[in-house]
């Protein structure tokens, strides 16, 4: 059983989390779907470091845990590790690492299936991933 003053500090964190992503969310990168670009996430990889649509989400639970670990922006409880997690990358970072070596001539995918496809390009197969990789923390 929980105390009354744990409950209130699990409280008091929780709330501090939904703060730190509420702001995340308001950076322009972070408005839009890393991966498809949809308007509005409320979801997101935390240890890929990307704000997803609920589309992208589905796709990304699909891929299994050892590659993306999915949360609801505002409906899950985050722990601080998570928390740091995102705070490192975001999805400007993300698309640096990520993205590196999209073509040129590459559009973003419409469909299901070829949302799905980039996906596992992305992060399963590493197709466009920076070698040289990032700075995280910078």
């Amino acid at each position: 059983m929980t105390t009354r003053s744990e409950r209130e500090k699990a409280q008091k964190l929780n709330e501090q989390h939904q703060a730190i992503l509420s702001k995340m969310l308001r950076e322009e990168d972070n408005k839009y779907c890393a991966d498809c670009e949809a308007k509005g996430p409320r979801w997101a990889s935390w240890n890929l470091g990307v704000f997803i649509c609920i589309r992208c989400a589905g796709i990304h639970r699909n891929l299994g845990v050892h590659i993306s670990r999915v949360k609801s922006v505002n409906l899950d409880q985050w722990t601080s590790e998570q928390i740091q997690s995102i705070q490192e990358m975001g999805n400007t970072k993300a698309r640096q690492l990520y993205e590196a070596n999209l073509p040129d001539s590459f559009r973003r995918p419409q469909t299901d299936q070829a949302v799905e496809f980039l996906i596992r390009d992305k992060y399963e197969k590493k197709k466009y991933y920076n070698k040289n990789g990032i700075n995280r923390s910078s």
